[in-house]
């Protein structure tokens, strides 16, 4: 079976279109995660410190990692199905989104205790900042954004949608916010984050949009659909598509490198693709990096030229982070 799999990957590899010989992203470390069972979510960095924050989902942990060092820190234990996570820097607290019991937890960044927690209906899912107005921003429920104020960790506002929420981008040189709705006929909600409102609805010709992320140089909105699996390209203003590419199947992030026009994807298939864009309607699948089956959360942090990727205890694999170097 493993020799299936690797099969699989390699051959995958080798007609991959354009496929570098070198591919853009190059392995540097791997950190295990020793006693970490289940799957794994998403993450976040302290860039500061070097440390990684890792939603270890089916084990009900928040896992701290010495970037440095390579190393665990320590586990934030008592957690119900950790998804999503952000580490606030300005005030140096970690939001923690849990699935099973809808809260989000906020713990303080040194000591890692319990700061308080905030209660949604159900299923807090994905976490973002902005850093403007020191405001985070948390999917949640059966259609929603809770609004908490990353100051004191108290709710401020509610952002109404049609369904649940996956990913979502927060436009950094303008006040939209970009949402994924794929039990809402697979659409994108556009919203206007002064008036905490939905302003726009946008189809996704595909199925299953989940993985997002923004070129705001460009102008341009990136989405990964499973069932099909594809990289759909969309112009952020108007919603209007401009470019469709098959892409990795049971993929879970999606980041756009603006300093090397690189758009990487990491999915459960076991590999990560990277796009290179030849310009903003045309993107070439340049690299297939293999990596593990279910290994389909990722974190790409410019600052440290990182891509870290999030690999599943699965038979004879371990559960641990790969960290990878991103190259020109």
């Amino acid at each position: 079976m493993r020799f299936a799999a690797a099969l699989f990957v390699v051959l995958a590899f080798a007609g991959a279109p354009g496929a570098e010989e070198h591919p853009s992203l190059r392995q540097v470390q791997t950190i295990p995660l020793a006693n970490v069972e289940g799957r794994i979510d998403h993450m976040s960095v302290d860039v500061q410190g070097q440390r990684l924050f890792v939603s270890a989902l089916g084990n009900n942990t928040l896992e701290v990692l010495d970037l440095r060092e390579g190393k665990r820190l320590t586990s934030i234990t008592g957690l119900r199905e950790p998804q999503g996570v952000f580490f606030v820097a300005k005030e140096n607290k970690i939001f923690v989104a849990n699935g099973d019991d809808g809260t989000c937890r906020v713990f303080d960044g040194t000591s890692y205790k319990l700061l308080s927690t905030v209660n949604f209906s159900s299923d807090a899912d994905n976490v973002r900042y902005d850093a403007a107005r020191n405001e985070i921003y948390v999917g949640y429920g059966e259609g929603a954004l809770g609004v908490l104020d990353a100051g004191n960790g108290a709710k401020v506002g509610d952002i109404a949608l049609s369904a649940h929420p996956e990913s979502f981008r927060l436009e950094a040189s303008g006040r939209r916010i970009f949402v994924n709705l794929p039990n809402a006929d697979h659409t994108i909600a556009v919203i206007d984050r002064a008036k905490q409102s939905v302003v726009a609805t946008w189809p996704v010709a595909g199925a299953a949009n989940f993985p997002m992320a923004v070129d705001e140089r460009d102008h341009r909105l990136f989405v990964v659909t499973r069932r099909p699996a594809k990289l759909i390209v969309l112009d952020m203003e108007s919603g209007k598509e401009v470019a469709n590419d098959a892409a990795v199947g049971d993929a879970d992030d999606l980041f756009y490198d603006a300093a090397r026009k690189l758009v990487y994807i990491s999915g459960g298939e076991g590999f990560m693709d990277v796009f290179r864009q030849r310009d903003r309607d045309h993107y070439d699948l340049s690299s297939r990096v293999p990596t593990a089956r279910g290994a389909r959360t990722s974190l790409f942090v410019p600052e440290l030229n990182r891509l870290y990727l999030a690999v599943p205890r699965r038979g004879n694999q371990g559960a641990e982070i790969r960290t990878y170097e991103a190259r020109p």
